[in-house]
């Protein structure tokens, strides 16, 4: 699942698992948990996924030298987010001590909150009023804070500035604009409309949710309720059926996650791209065709700016952490201003800390900074649900089905919220 992989990379990091463990409560250092090193102090265990960049390493060694009696051991899952969910959760059902902190997709901040895997941490510890002030909301549930942001991430439009230029066309503001532009310019060109990240996948969620958000609508309320059902939801799901009905979305498109969606804007194929910020560096890069040919704008809505679905990832205390008050004081660390700048810089991932948007220094090397900004600062979470897996293979069926014309958005809002409420009722 590339959206959290390469594009809300967030510290999901490293690839292989320690050989040798089982879910025995047992720590990386050998040690069994319930505080061994007295006062809440002491060795860790950090689980993540997937590091593509290898950025991780040096900013552990960094804390590691400093603090030998805390050191922090790498616990490495595999790169897929699927997978590492299902490792995180098998270990963690029955109470297993083997991770201290969990480095979670934004998404799952609900469902190890509500059952019971993570604990409530203290606001006053962190530095979250300097954070980007929407990234906060993914960490929370019910009202108290679990987990700290690390990384954000929130979708941006590419679009082949040649092109428009030459037809002497802004980039769009509204999906009116993006639809004609993408109907009648990009034939005239021989290439695609649009596209983002449609095969029934979780990012097939995420593109369903901005354009539902996007609309003025929402999937379930703060409380859980179910309030798809409705105008706004039918609208943002049709914009997108009607767009490979019409064909300016093309069919292939419906196969694409975000690495192939990617490569097809990369390649010359496309004129507009929905996409995380982490794509701008590929279509920047020498093999790219499109290099210095595009730019980047925050996603359009029906009548003006969209609204993106917040990325990225979040550092959680495990509820069977031995060393606590270290695991807090690694996430400060880790979310502390040099490191936010390192995490962009080394690891070419969105920090959640405001000011690094404003330097000088990194928008110079990171052009799209701005554009991230403003998209962040728009966007909102996934819905917020204890069983968010299960709200998110709905959305994509559903979704899916719809864009594949196999069902008319009226019908398809219809049994979203069905599936939703049956979803509900389980909880």
């Amino acid at each position: 699942m590339r959206w959290i992989r390469a594009a809300g990379r967030g510290l999901l990091v490293a690839a292989v698992v320690l050989t040798g463990y089982v879910s025995s409560g047992t720590h990386a250092d050998g040690a069994p948990p319930g505080g061994a090193g007295g006062g809440g102090r002491g060795p860790m265990t950090l689980a993540t996924a997937g590091d593509l960049t290898g950025y991780l390493g040096p900013l552990l060694e960094g804390w590691n030298r400093a603090r030998p009696a805390e050191k922090v051991t790498l616990v490495e899952l595999p790169d897929s987010a699927d997978e590492t969910r299902a490792q995180m959760t098998t270990e963690l059902r029955p109470g297993g001590g083997r991770f201290d902190i969990l480095n979670i997709d934004v998404a799952w901040t609900s469902e190890f909150a509500a059952a019971g895997w993570i604990s409530p941490l203290e606001s006053s510890r962190f530095p979250l009023d300097s954070f980007l002030p929407p990234v906060v909301d993914t960490a929370t549930y019910e009202g108290q804070l679990y987990a700290v942001p690390y990384v954000t991430n929130a979708g941006m439009l590419y679009y082949r500035k040649d092109i428009l230029d030459r037809e002497g066309e802004r980039p769009p503001r509204t999906w009116p604009e993006l639809e004609r532009q993408a109907r009648t310019i990009a034939p005239r060109h021989g290439i695609g409309g649009y596209a983002g990240q449609f095969l029934p996948y979780e990012g097939l969620t995420v593109n369903a949710t901005e354009a539902v958000y996007s609309a003025g609508g929402t999937i379930l309320g703060d409380d859980g309720r179910v309030t798809v059902d409705s105008a706004a939801a039918r609208s943002g799901i049709g914009f997108l059926a009607r767009g490979v009905r019409d064909g300016w979305i093309p069919k292939e498109a419906l196969t694409y996650k975000e690495e192939e969606s990617r490569q097809a804007f990369q390649d010359g194929r496309l004129l507009f791209l929905r996409n995380w910020p982490y794509a701008y560096a590929g279509a920047s890069g020498k093999d790219s065709k499109v290099a210095g040919k595009f730019g980047a704008v925050p996603l359009p809505g029906p009548g003006g700016a969209g609204t993106s679905v917040l990325g990225g990832s979040n550092l959680a205390v495990s509820s069977s952490a031995r060393h606590p008050e270290s695991a807090n004081d690694l996430i400060a660390y880790l979310t502390s201003g040099p490191v936010q700048r390192r995490v962009l810089t080394e690891g070419a991932l969105p920090p959640v800390r405001a000011e690094v948007y404003q330097d000088p220094e990194l928008v110079r090397d990171h052009p799209y900074l701005p554009t991230l900004r403003q998209s962040v600062l728009a966007a909102a979470p996934r819905p917020k649900s204890p069983r968010y897996e299960q709200v998110s293979l709905a959305v994509q069926a559903v979704m899916h089905d719809a864009m594949a014309q196999h069902q008319e958005p009226g019908a398809a809002v219809r049994r979203l919220a069905g599936e939703l409420a049956a979803i509900s009722r389980r909880s």
